[in-house]
């Protein structure tokens, strides 16, 4: 099966159809990072450093699924999704090209992923009825990325689309969840005193209340709702575009390395990443988790 990845970013969802047996034949980014890197990883893919809304789809080689994640900025309730705002009007609106592709080329299947929000988008229905105009029936699946493989709890919406009258509904079992433990090291890192001067209150107050829950060896998150600390024995919650994740090992603590991230996604352990750390980060907190695609294609597979 010959696939393509609209907004493919680091490769999570072209690695994910590679694990599932596909072969990822053109991806498309208007991140120059993010190409390179998609490049450098996935080298037999034809890529395109473009805004997709200029596609010229008739250049783009013929393909079995289409994988696209628009942007989804405009939908998470992290970013706000507010009407009038120039910036999300904008990002929601690459969920277009995906219309656009799907008009020139016909794919037997397509995969959409994004936030669940997307389904509240006000032009979600429009954006529906136009699939289904082309002939695709559409399925929404909402996963936890914890439940399918990856040791991170990442609550995503995939769309399922195919050429067919009935939703192609996926039975995917839930498995059994793996630890954030599995890929921290406690051996290796730059650990800080967590009393060193100038550390913030707040973040003082996150270990201590983590300490008092989880013992000696726990995460803390530098921003979000997590507050009391989180067990390594559970897996880690979401890897975002900025570091947010600390391990605390006794009077100890630091940031999870970019190798840890890139495990914490499911990625395989050869995958490259750039030297800068923020940059890794970013790529990685943008991505679709590997593993879990893997198991959704194949069971895509599977019920066609």
């Amino acid at each position: 099966m010959d696939a393509i990845d609209l907004f493919a970013g680091a490769g999570g969802f072209s690695t994910g159809a590679a694990l599932a047996g596909c072969n990822v034949v053109w991806a498309a980014n208007h991140w120059p990072d993010a190409v390179e890197w998609h490049a450098i990883n996935h080298p037999g893919a034809e890529h395109i450093c473009q805004d997709l809304h200029q596609a010229d789809w008739s250049k783009v080689p013929a393909h079995d699924l289409m994988l696209a994640s628009p942007c989804c900025q405009g939908h998470s309730k992290a970013r706000g999704k507010a009407s009038g705002n120039p910036q999300h009007d904008a990002s929601r609106s690459t969920a277009w090209a995906a219309v656009s592709a799907a008009e020139y080329h016909r794919p037997e299947f397509i995969i959409v992923e994004n936030v669940p929000e997307f389904l509240d988008w006000q032009l979600y229905r429009p954006w529906e009825l136009a699939m289904q105009a082309l002939g695709y029936s559409v399925a929404p699946h909402v996963i936890d990325a914890a439940d399918h493989g990856a040791p991170q709890n990442r609550i995503r919406m995939f769309l399922v689309l195919a050429r067919s009258r009935a939703p192609l509904m996926l039975s995917l079992q839930p498995e059994q969840h793996i630890p954030a433990r599995s890929f921290i090291d406690l051996e290796a890192g730059n650990w800080q005193p967590i009393n060193k001067p100038g550390r913030a209150k707040a973040t003082l107050e996150r270990v201590e209340a983590g300490r008092a829950e989880h013992g000696d060896q726990f995460l803390i998150s530098y921003y979000g709702n997590t507050k009391t600390g989180r067990s390594l024995d559970r897996p880690i919650g979401t890897i975002t575009t900025r570091d947010r994740w600390a391990v605390v090992n006794g009077d100890q603590m630091r940031m999870l390395s970019r190798w840890e991230c890139r495990d914490a996604m499911s990625f395989p352990g050869d995958y490259q990443l750039p030297d800068n750390h923020r940059l890794a980060v970013h790529l990685l907190g943008n991505a679709v988790c590997p593993v879990p695609v893997s198991k959704l294609i194949g069971e895509l597979r599977r019920a066609a």
